[in-house]
């Protein structure tokens, strides 16, 4: 069956888990589990049971009998060995990704990666409230004073709708491939966790391509996440915008000529370390000015125009986000424990960036026939229909999965809509701002 061929693609039995040891008295293969896994983050129930149960009936026209029975031990398998599956599906997609990706793998020579970070909501329980939520919520220093700053213009308590306690919240913070528009790697945290610290954190253990360009919003500054993306071979592009006055905040900035600048603090100074040498350059992104500063000195290699475009390009993670929580219904997720919340997230990120980069995979070489003048773009790649069509063929494999035309043909054609709209999606009316 053609999605058998598809599951042995993504986890090949007998090359991922080799050299791994799992305990003796599992009944299931860590393949078979992943691709179960897979699956169930893959299903539109509303209810993770619910999704459970339709996954058993569709591994079981799959002829996959060495999978989770209940769904207690399902998630306790994903929970146990979380970072094991983790790190192996994680290096087998992105060699996937680079063999499928082509001409799409590198701009202008570069691996651009870019980097966000962003919240998921959980239910509100007590598990989830004393893992996520931040302890000093509220009761912290910058909070008292933003309190005292805006005491005057704050309207009165409404006593019907007295304020709630904090919702508790998992941050994301991913890496994206600009390119491709994949996910790479990711981290998970509390509601109050560090993206900076995560990507530092992403950079220290794990090994990116050579001639890796990061790109990252006006958020990412300072000395350490700069020394260390330095510290692992690549360089970084950033928007630092109005953003003198913020680095001054973290940095001593000596302006140098032709735009060379120089980042060293007072306290690494003091210390030993040497100074970061920079390019700061002014852009026009729209009708917007803003600076951008890089550690690609020399101007040849890294343009004006490509400055621009690949922060253009960085804004497709924003997009990613808005399919993670409207097209695969994460916005809210729906484990009332912890650890299996944080599960349900990491394999609902994962499953999208392999539905992905099997839509990927069919649109590549259908875009680049010799009969066809159309030039693809990953942009053009549509996540909702890739997902309406896994969907629809597993609720029918014996007729979409027979044959690789079916299947495979609804994955090429998964793309956004090419027609242009007679009327804007304008609503009809506004209500009023109270």
């Amino acid at each position: 069956m053609l999605f058998n061929e598809v599951c042995d693609w993504i986890a090949p039995k007998g090359e991922l888990f080799t050299k791994d040891t799992f305990h003796g008295n599992i009944k299931w293969l860590p393949e078979e589990l992943a691709i179960q896994a897979l699956i169930w983050s893959w299903q539109n129930q509303k209810n993770v049971t619910d999704a459970f149960d339709q996954t058993m009936e569709v591994c079981e026209d799959l002829g996959l009998q060495c999978t989770a029975k209940t769904y207690t031990a399902f998630m306790n398998a994903l929970d146990r060995y979380e970072s094991l599956f983790a790190t192996r599906l994680r290096q087998r997609h992105q060699s996937l990704a680079q063999q499928v990706g082509g001409r799409f793998w590198r701009s202008a020579d570069w691996v651009l990666i870019g980097f966000d970070g962003s919240r998921v909501t959980v239910p509100r329980t007590v598990a989830n409230e004393k893992a996520f939520c931040a302890p000093n919520y509220g009761r912290g220093v910058r909070a008292k004073y933003g309190k005292k700053k805006s005491k005057g213009m704050r309207r009165k308590r409404n006593q019907k709708n007295k304020p709630q306690p904090q919702e508790p919240q998992i941050w994301v913070t991913m890496m994206w491939h600009m390119s491709l528009r994949l996910p790479w790697t990711w981290r998970l945290g509390r509601s109050n966790s560090s993206e900076r610290g995560h990507v530092v954190e992403m950079l220290g253990e794990e090994t990116f391509p050579e001639k890796t360009l990061f790109c990252g919003d006006a958020g990412f500054v300072g000395y350490p996440l700069w020394s260390a993306i330095l510290a692992a071979g690549g360089d970084f592009l950033v928007r630092v915008g109005a953003n003198v006055k913020l680095l001054s905040e973290h940095a001593d900035i000596e302006q140098l000529s032709g735009g060379r600048v120089w980042c060293w603090p007072k306290g690494r100074m003091e210390s030993g370390d040497p100074p970061l040498k920079l390019r700061l350059v002014k852009v026009k992104v729209g009708k917007t000015k803003m600076w951008m500063l890089t550690s690609v000195l020399n101007a040849r290699k890294l343009t004006h125009k490509q400055l621009i475009r690949y922060y253009k390009m960085r804004w497709g993670i924003e997009v990613e986000f808005r399919g993670l929580k409207q097209t695969i219904d994460k916005r809210k997720l729906r484990c009332r424990n912890s650890n299996r919340a944080m599960a349900e997230l990491d394999w609902s990120i994962r499953a999208m960036a392999i539905a992905e980069l099997m839509a990927l995979r069919e649109q590549i070489p259908n875009q680049q026939d010799a009969t066809k003048q159309v030039e693809y773009d990953p942009k053009q790649r549509s996540l909702a229909n890739t997902m309406r069509c896994l969907r629809r063929c597993m609720r029918r494999l014996d007729k979409y999965c027979s044959t690789s035309d079916n299947m495979l043909n609804s994955l090429r054609q998964s793309l956004v809509q090419s027609y242009q709209a007679g009327t804007d999606k304008k609503a009809r009316y506004r209500r009023k701002n109270p």
